[in-house]
Formats: C-alpha cells, sequence, structure tokens
C-alpha cells in the first residue's frame, strides 16, 4: 500500500507536524508553572535569611576560647566538631581589634616549607592533647595544602573574618585540648561531636 500526497497537502502535513512539534516542545521545556515557582522559593529563602538573626548571633554568643595575639588580633573560636572521617573542625573568626590596619604576621603559616610555600594560612596552628600526649598539625592535602583557611594578608581595624582549622581527630575518649597558634596565646577547647 502506496500513500501519496499532493505538493499541497505535504505542505499542509508539515505545518501540522511542526506546530504540533513545537507545541509539544513548549510543554516537554516546562517553561510556565514549575520554573516559575523555583525563583520564588529562592527569593524566599534569601529573604528569610536577611530577615534571620543568626549572623549578628554569631557575634554575641560566647566563644568556646579566645586567643589573643600580637597587636590587636584576637582568635574567638566558635566551634569545635569531630567528624566522622577522623578529623576535627575548629571554626572561629580572627578579628583586628586595633585602630589600624594589621598584615597578618607571617609566622601563623608555621616554619614547614610545605606549607610555606602554599602562602599565607593559619598552617602553624596545633591542638595539643595532654593526657595523650601527642600534638596534631593542620591537615595537608595532596598537594602539601593546608586544611585552613588561606590567603589572608591583612585585616581593616573592626572587621573579624571566619576561619576554619582542620586537624587529625584525638581518640574519641579526648574531648579537651589546647589551641596553639604561633605569636597567639593557648587556649584550652571542648571537641563536640
Amino acid at each position: 500500500m502506496s500513500i501519496r500526497f499532493t505538493a499541497k497537502a505535504r505542505r499542509g502535513l508539515a505545518v501540522v507536524v511542526t506546530v504540533a512539534g513545537l507545541t509539544l516542545g513548549a510543554a516537554g521545556c516546562g517553561g510556565g508553572g514549575d520554573d516559575d515557582k523555583k525563583p520564588e522559593a529562592t527569593a524566599t529563602t534569601s529573604q528569610e535569611r536577611g530577615s534571620d538573626p543568626s549572623a549578628q548571633e554569631n557575634e554575641e554568643t560566647e566563644p568556646l576560647a579566645e586567643l589573643k595575639g600580637p597587636n590587636g588580633l584576637r582568635l574567638r573560636i566558635t566551634s569545635v566538631e569531630r567528624d566522622t572521617g577522623g578529623f576535627v573542625t575548629v571554626n572561629g573568626d580572627l578579628r583586628n581589634e586595633s585602630d589600624k590596619v594589621l598584615n597578618l604576621p607571617a609566622q601563623l603559616s608555621g616554619n614547614e616549607t610545605e606549607v610555606i610555600r602554599n602562602g599565607r594560612s593559619l598552617g602553624g596552628a596545633t591542638l595539643v592533647d595532654s593526657k595523650g600526649r601527642k600534638r596534631y598539625y593542620v591537615l595537608r592535602d595532596t598537594d602539601g595544602r593546608p586544611l585552613t583557611t588561606t590567603g589572608i594578608t591583612s585585616i581593616k581595624s573592626g572587621v573579624g573574618v571566619p576561619v576554619f582549622m582542620q586537624f587529625p581527630a584525638p581518640p574519641s575518649d579526648t574531648v579537651e585540648v589546647s589551641l596553639q597558634l604561633p605569636m597567639f596565646a593557648s587556649g584550652t577547647i571542648q571537641i563536640s561531636g
């Protein structure tokens, strides 16, 4: 069985197929309903975060420890958590309490050649487990970069910068350690988690 179309019929069929394809294509793209809702949800989330005072609360909450450094630098420790991956993450806020811009001392990076080669960091930080008589250094990735905040060279007066440091985890029964950072007073902190 053979179907023959006249030239006029073929053009008409092509138009119907094209229009049908465009209609199906437009319906399949989801150009309506759902995509319009996603930006609203994002905007709502942003608005909720904007009104959320959690950022302000972090400034007002009592730190777990404060380490005083040179020339008005202060490190406020806000959390110390043991992770299932076998490491401890220390989070905090490095603040300039002086009345001038402060350049961070190079000593904060520590004295290991591999760490220094990767730029400014808090790679000189250590955790000391007095009970287990061990010192834990900041972890490094496979390229020797310290797993800590990097690239801070200076801090403006009155400004705080969020920082983190990751260390190998002490044994699970060790909950109290001392955090040491070159040129800063040491501080005792509790590990949670």
